[in-house]
C-alpha cells in the first residue's frame, strides 16, 4: 500500500516529467507487470522525454502485458539496460497510438528496435526488401511493413534522421513494398507474369523520394508483351497484375491497410487504360498532355517490375518534361496553376490546412517545380524530383536568392515535420492541424517545444507559414530584379537568357523590354530604387496574373516616372496594402484606365483610399464642377476644368469596375455582374450630367452672365436618360427652351441655339481629356430639324406629326441639366405619348415590329457575326430593350412600375405585374447584363468603343478575364455568350414578335 506522502511525492515527480494525468500514471506504474520497472528513475526520465508521456506509459503497459511470461523478463531487462532501445521504443509509443496498437498485436516486434548497426541507422531499399522478404500475402505484408515503418518512426522521433531523410526512407520502404506486392501478384498468376513485362513508375511524393507516413502512393504502369506474346493479351495480363498489386496494398484486412495506390496520374486519368505500352504513353504525351502532366512527370521514378522497361520509360519522357515550357499553352496553364486553389477546402478548415492552405506545403512545391520547368530545359542540374534538393540547386544556380532559399528550406522542413507527426499519431492521411489541446501539446513536444508546447507551436507554425506566403511568389520575381541590379560580391545573378525565359513563362511577350523597364525602375542605390525593389516582386506577380503583363509593367514605369519625385507615391504603394494591388490590376487590364491615369497620375491616390473607389453621386459632382466653372477666367478654361473632373471620375469608375470584376486579395470579386453594370451606368450618367451642367453654365456665363434670356433644359435620351451609359457612349439629348417674360421669341431662339452650339464646341475641344460627344439626332425631324425647340413647338409637333418610334424613344426621356421646372413640364408633355391610354393599338404594335425587323436586316454592320454583336445581334441589347419597351407602351398606363427609363427596373416591374414569367425575365436580364458588360469590357481593353468581341487574342483574353473567365477559357466565354443570347432571342420571339 502506498503511503500518502509517497503518493504525493510520486505525483509531483510525474507532473515534473510532463504527465498530464499523474493519477492514472501512478495507477499504471503500480500494475504487477511493471514491478521490475516501477522504481527505476531512468524509466521515468525516458518517459518524460517523449512527446506524450501518458500515451507512452499506456502503450508500455499494453506491450508488457502482451508479452508471453517467458519473454517478459528479457524485455524488461533490455528496456532498462539498453538506452538506445529504450529511447526508440518509448519515443514511438509516445508519438503513435497506431504503432502502440501494432506492438500490442505483435508483442515480439519490439526486437526489431534493439539492433543498432550502421545499416539500421540509414537503411536503403535492399534492407527494406529483406525486412519484407517473408511476406507471402496481403496480411503478412502489412505486418512486415508496419514493423519496418516502426523502425523509421523510431529513428525519426529520436532525431537520428532529419525530416528529409525520414521522407526518403518512407519512399524507399514504399518502393520495397511495391516490389513485394508485385512479387505476390506474380506468384498468384504465373501465366500472366510470363506473358508480359510490367514496370511500376512512382510519381508524386514517392517518386520524388519525399513520402509522408500516410499518403496515397501515385504510380503509372508501363507494359510490354514478352517475346512472342500477343500484345492485346499481354496488356490484359499486365492489367490484371497491376490491379492485383493495387489491391494488395490498398485493401483493408485484419491488419488494416498499407496505403492506397493511386494510378490516376496516368494518361487520360481514370478514363484511360490502367496499363499502356511505352509507345502509347509517348503518343499521348506528345499530342494530348497538359502542362500539369509534365509537372507531375518531374517526379517520375522507376521503382518496381522490369527495370529495363522502367529505365526506357524515364529516358523517353524526361526530354518531354524539359520541353514543356516551350509548348503553346504553357503560359496560360502556368497562370491557372499559379492561382491558389482553396475553393474546395471547407471554410472552417482553411486556417488549419498544412498542405493546401495559404503558406502551405503546396506553395513551396509548386513554386519550385515551376521554376524547374522554366529553367531546367537549359540546366540539367535542376533535374531533381525532390523539393529540397531542387530548391538547393535553384539557389546554387542563381535562379532563387540564397537567403530566400534558406528561409524557404527551413519553413518547408518545419511544415513537413508537423505533417509527419500529425499523421504518425494514428497513421491516418490528414493535413489538418488538430484543434484539441492535448493533440497540440503532443505535437509541439514532438517537435522539441517543451516550455509552452501549444503556444510555441502556434507561433512557429504561423511564422513559417508567413515566410512561405511571403516568399513563394517572390521566388519568381526577385531574381529578375537581381539580374539588373548591383549584387554583393559572391552573389550569383540570373543570366539575361534565364531572366528572359522566366519572363516568357510568366506571360511577357517582350522579355527584353520588360528587363529594360525593371532596370530603369530598380537599379541604383537611391531610396526610390530600394522601395521599387521591395514593391516590384509582388507587382510582377499581379501583372503576370493578367492578360497583358507587358502593358502592366510599362504602365507602372510611366506612372512611376511621372510621380517618382513626389514623396507620397511610393510610400502609398508600400504602406497601403490595397493600393499596389489595385494599381497592378488597373494597369494590366486594358488601355482605357491607364490612359486616363497617365493624363493625371495623381489619381493613383484614389486607389489607396478605402472610400476612393466609391462613386461620388450627381449632386456632389455637379457642385464641384460648377464651383470649378465659377473660378475659371473664360468658358474654355471652365469646361477644361469640368472635363478634368470627368476624366478623374471616369478613372474612378473604371478602376472600381476592374477591381470589382477581377477581385483582389483583400476584396473578392463582385459575385453579381448586374450590380457592376448598374454601378457603371449610374456613375457614368452622373458624371456626364455634371459635365454638361458645367458646360451649360460656362456657355451662358460667357455671353449673358448669370441668366440666359430663355429658360433652358437638357433632356437625357437613350442610355443617358436610362442611367445605362457605358464608357464609350455618346450623350443622347434633346434641348428645350422657353422664352422668359418680355423676351422676343426669336431672340430667345437665337440665344438657345447659340448656347447649344457653344456647349457642343466646348465639350469636343481637343485636349488631353476624353471628349464628350453630344448627339441630338432623336429630336423631332431628326438631323433635318432644329437643334433646340420651345416647349410649345415640341407640343405642336408631337400632337400632329409624332411617329410611334418617337414615342418609343421618349420612354428614356429624363431631365439631366438646366431649368428643372421646364424639364419636368417636358416630361408631363411626353408622358401621354410614351404611356398611351389604353395601350398601343394593333397598327402601332405592327409598326414597332416592322421597324425592329428592318433594323435587324439593315443596321448590322457588313460581315458582323449576328450571334456575337452585343447591340444589334441575336438576343443582344436591342432585342431585350425593344421587348421591354413594347411592354412599357402597352401596359405603362395601368402599371406605375413600368414608368421608368431604366431597362432592368422596367423588366422587374413587368415580372412583378405578371407580364413576363420568372424564367423568361431572368433570361432577358442575364443577356442584357452580359451584352452590356461585353461593350464595357471592349472599351476598357481597347480604349475605343465596340460591339463585338476583339479579334486580337490578347485583347480577347483580357475581355475574358474582366468577365470572370480564367486564362485559356476564351472559347468557353464565347460559347456561353452565344448560349445565353440564344435563349434570350427565343424569349424575344415569343414576347415581342408573338411567335
Amino acid at each position: 500500500m502506498t503511503v500518502p506522502g509517497r503518493r504525493s511525492s510520486t505525483f509531483s515527480r510525474l507532473l515534473r516529467h510532463g504527465f498530464t494525468d499523474p493519477s492514472q500514471a501512478e495507477r499504471l506504474l503500480d500494475v504487477p507487470e511493471l514491478s521490475a520497472l516501477r522504481g527505476d528513475d531512468v524509466l521515468l526520465d525516458a518517459l518524460g522525454a517523449t512527446a506524450d508521456p501518458d500515451l507512452a506509459l499506456r502503450g508500455l503497459v499494453r506491450l508488457v502485458e502482451a508479452q508471453p511470461e517467458t519473454d517478459r523478463q528479457t524485455f524488461t531487462t533490455t528496456l532498462l539496460a539498453a538506452k538506445p532501445f529504450r529511447d526508440r521504443l518509448l519515443g514511438v509509443l509516445g508519438a503513435s497510438e497506431a504503432l502502440a496498437d501494432h506492438l500490442a498485436r505483435h508483442p515480439r516486434d519490439w526486437e526489431s528496435l534493439v539492433t543498432y548497426e550502421a545499416t539500421d541507422l540509414h537503411p536503403g531499399v535492399p534492407e527494406f526488401e529483406r525486412g519484407l522478404a517473408e511476406a507471402v500475402d496481403a496480411v503478412s505484408l502489412r505486418v512486415a511493413y508496419r514493423r519496418s515503418l516502426m523502425a523509421i518512426a523510431a529513428r525519426d522521433v529520436c532525431g537520428t534522421i532529419d525530416v528529409a531523410e525520414t521522407a526518403a526512407e518512407l519512399a524507399d520502404l514504399a518502393t520495397a513494398t511495391l516490389r513485394a506486392a508485385l512479387a505476390i501478384a506474380r506468384t498468384a498468376t504465373p501465366a500472366d507474369a510470363a506473358m508480359c513485362r510490367l514496370a511500376v513508375i512512382a510519381m508524386g511524393k514517392c517518386g520524388g523520394h519525399e513520402l509522408n507516413y500516410v499518403s496515397d502512393v501515385d504510380v503509372i504502369f508501363v507494359g510490354e508483351p514478352s517475346d512472342g506474346a500477343d500484345e492485346g493479351k499481354a496488356m490484359q495480363a499486365a492489367t490484371r497484375l497491376a490491379s492485383h498489386l493495387m489491391r494488395i496494398c490498398s485493401e483493408t484486412t485484419v491488419e488494416g491497410t498499407i496505403w492506397p495506390v493511386d494510378a490516376n496520374l496516368r494518361p487520360e486519368g481514370r478514363n484511360g487504360p490502367l496499363v499502356r505500352t511505352l509507345s502509347s504513353h509517348l503518343a499521348y504525351y506528345q499530342r494530348w498532355a497538359k502542362t500539369w502532366e509534365f509537372q507531375a512527370l518531374l517526379k517520375a521514378r522507376a521503382v518496381a517490375g522490369d527495370p529495363e522497361l522502367g529505365a526506357q520509360y524515364i529516358d523517353a519522357v524526361s526530354p518531354l518534361v524539359w520541353q514543356a515550357a516551350e509548348r503553346e499553352n504553357f503560359v496560360p496553364d502556368v497562370q491557372k496553376m499559379r492561382r491558389r486553389v482553396v475553393d474546395n477546402i471547407p471554410v472552417a478548415q482553411v486556417d488549419r490546412e498544412l498542405k493546401l492552405g495559404p503558406g502551405g506545403l503546396r506553395d513551396v512545391e509548386f513554386a519550385v517545380q515551376l521554376l524547374q520547368l522554366v529553367h531546367g530545359r537549359s540546366d540539367a542540374g535542376l533535374h531533381s524530383g525532390t523539393t529540397l534538393d531542387a530548391l538547393a540547386a535553384l539557389a546554387a544556380g542563381g535562379y532563387v536568392g540564397r537567403a530566400d532559399a534558406a528561409q524557404l528550406d527551413e519553413a518547408y522542413r518545419f511544415l513537413r515535420a508537423m505533417e509527419h507527426r500529425i499523421q504518425l499519431y494514428r497513421l491516418r492521411r490528414t493535413h489538418l492541424v488538430p484543434e484539441d489541446e492535448a493533440d497540440l501539446r503532443r505535437l509541439g513536444r514532438s517537435l522539441g517545444l517543451r516550455t509552452d508546447p501549444v503556444a510555441d507551436l502556434n507561433k512557429e507554425w504561423k511564422r513559417h507559414a508567413a515566410v512561405v506566403r511571403r516568399l513563394h511568389e517572390k521566388l519568381f520575381y526577385r531574381p529578375l530584379l537581381d539580374a539588373v541590379a548591383q549584387l554583393a560580391p559572391g552573389e550569383i545573378r540570373l543570366s539575361p537568357k534565364a531572366a528572359g525565359q522566366r519572363l516568357e513563362a510568366l506571360g511577357y511577350e517582350d522579355p527584353a523590354a520588360a528587363l529594360r523597364h525593371l532596370e530603369a525602375l530598380a537599379s541604383g542605390v537611391s531610396r526610390k530604387a530600394a522601395i521599387q525593389r521591395t514593391l516590384l516582386p509582388v507587382l510582377l506577380g499581379w501583372f503576370a496574373d493578367s492578360a497583358d503583363p507587358d502593358a502592366g509593367l510599362l504602365g507602372f514605369r510611366k506612372v512611376s516616372d511621372a510621380l517618382g519625385k513626389t514623396p507620397w507615391y511610393l510610400r502609398l504603394l508600400r504602406d497601403e496594402g490595397a493600393a499596389a494591388e489595385n494599381l497592378a490590376r488597373v494597369l494590366s487590364a486594358g488601355r482605357l484606365a491607364p490612359d486616363l491615369l497617365l493624363r493625371a497620375p495623381e489619381a493613383v491616390a484614389l486607389l489607396g483610399d478605402p472610400e476612393g473607389l466609391k462613386p461620388r453621386g450627381r449632386d456632389h459632382l455637379e457642385q464641384e464642377v460648377l464651383a470649378a466653372v465659377g473660378r475659371a477666367s473664360d468658358a474654355e478654361q471652365a469646361v477644361a476644368a469640368a472635363r478634368g473632373v470627368r476624366r478623374r471620375e471616369l478613372f474612378r469608375t473604371a478602376a472600381a469596375d476592374l477591381i470589382g470584376s477581377y477581385g483582389t486579395e483583400d476584396s473578392p470579386r463582385e459575385p453579381d455582374p448586374g450590380a457592376l453594370v448598374d454601378r457603371v451606368g449610374e456613375a457614368v450618367t452622373d458624371l456626364n450630367a455634371a459635365t454638361i451642367a458645367g458646360a451649360l453654365r460656362a456657355a451662358v456665363r460667357a455671353e449673358w452672365g448669370d441668366e440666359l434670356p430663355t429658360r433652358f433644359a437638357v433632356i437625357g435620351m437613350g442610355r443617358f436618360g436610362g442611367h445605362e451609359l457605358g464608357y464609350g457612349s455618346d450623350a443622347d439629348v434633346l434641348f428645350v427652351h422657353e422664352p422668359r417674360e418680355g423676351v422676343d421669341e426669336q431672340d430667345a431662339a437665337r440665344a438657345a441655339s447659340k448656347v447649344v452650339a457653344e456647349m457642343r464646341r466646348l465639350l469636343q475641344l481637343p485636349t488631353a481629356d476624353p471628349p464628350l460627344l453630344i448627339d441630338a439626332d432623336l429630336r423631332p425631324e431628326g438631323k433635318s430639324g432644329p437643334l433646340v425647340r420651345t416647349l410649345k413647338s415640341y407640343a405642336a409637333y408631337y400632337h400632329r406629326w409624332s411617329l410611334v418610334w418617337e414615342s418609343q424613344a421618349l420612354l428614356r426621356a429624363e431631365p439631366i441639366a438646366g431649368n428643372r421646372e421646364l424639364g419636368d413640364r417636358f416630361i408631363e408633355l411626353v408622358d401621354p405619348l410614351r404611356y398611351p391610354a389604353e395601350g398601343l393599338g394593333e397598327d402601332a404594335v405592327r409598326e414597332i415590329r416592322r421597324l425592329k425587323a428592318r433594323m435587324e436586316s439593315e443596321r448590322l454592320p457588313r460581315g458582323a457575326d449576328p450571334t456575337l454583336h452585343a447591340k444589334l445581334g441575336r438576343g443582344g441589347l436591342s432585342d431585350v430593350e425593344w421587348t421591354v419597351q413594347l411592354l412599357q407602351m402597352q401596359h405603362g398606363w395601368v402599371e406605375p412600375g413600368l414608368r421608368t427609363t431604366r431597362t432592368r427596373e422596367a423588366l422587374r416591374a413587368a415580372h412583378a405585374a405578371g407580364l413576363i414569367p420568372t424564367e423568361e425575365a431572368q433570361t432577358l436580364d442575364e443577356a442584357w447584363v452580359l451584352a452590356t458588360r461585353v461593350r464595357n469590357a471592349v472599351m476598357l481593353v481597347r480604349g475605343r468603343p465596340g460591339d463585338t468581341f476583339p479579334s486580337d487574342p490578347r485583347e480577347l483574353a483580357a475581355v475574358g478575364r474582366y468577365l470572370g473567365y480564367e486564362a485559356g477559357h476564351v472559347g468557353e466565354m464565347v460559347d456561353d455568350y452565344r448560349r445565353i443570347t440564344r435563349r434570350a432571342r427565343a424569349v424575344v420571339e415569343e414576347l415581342f414578335y408573338g411567335a
